[in-house]
């Protein structure tokens, strides 16, 4: 059974709590029984990873190839705009990778319009709430079936 690693970025821990106006009332394990609903229908396994230190989510997508991880799902979160630690890790471990974000960065504050990501992830979905992560897991799968 194929393996995506989902790698949820800084702050994404507390979502319900923080900023719901933007990023909605669902918090964290909602998103992730939504994505393992999906995956059990899909028939692929997922693992979940959180850190607001970027250092472990480098070493996370270092190591994702080695674990037999056949494609990632990524919200960077704030490290979207700043990281070019992670912008490379992604670049360097040669799996495909969806970026995604549940509000739209493009409609926000310039500093957020900017993603180091993107240029090397093979797409990214924003400004669908929850919705991002399913339909970027949609993609991911879509990518390596």
């Amino acid at each position: 059974m194929a393996k995506i690693l989902v790698i949820h970025g800084p702050n994404l821990d507390l979502l319900g709590k923080r900023e719901p106006q933007v990023y909605g009332k669902f918090t964290l394990a909602e998103v992730n029984k939504r994505l393992k609903d999906l995956a059990k229908k899909e028939k692929v396994e997922l693992e979940f990873f959180q850190s607001n230190h970027e250092g472990e989510i480098v070493d996370a997508i270092g190591s994702a190839k080695k674990k037999k991880f056949v494609a990632i799902l990524i919200n960077p979160a704030a490290y979207t705009h700043t990281s070019v630690a992670i912008r490379d890790a992604i670049a360097a471990i040669e799996l495909p990778a969806v970026e995604v974000h549940l509000s739209n960065i493009y409609a926000r504050e310039e500093f957020r319009r900017t993603s180091l990501i993107a240029p090397v992830a093979k797409g990214q979905v924003c400004g669908f709430g929850i919705d991002s992560y399913l339909l970027g897991l949609q993609a991911a799968i879509k990518l390596v079936k």
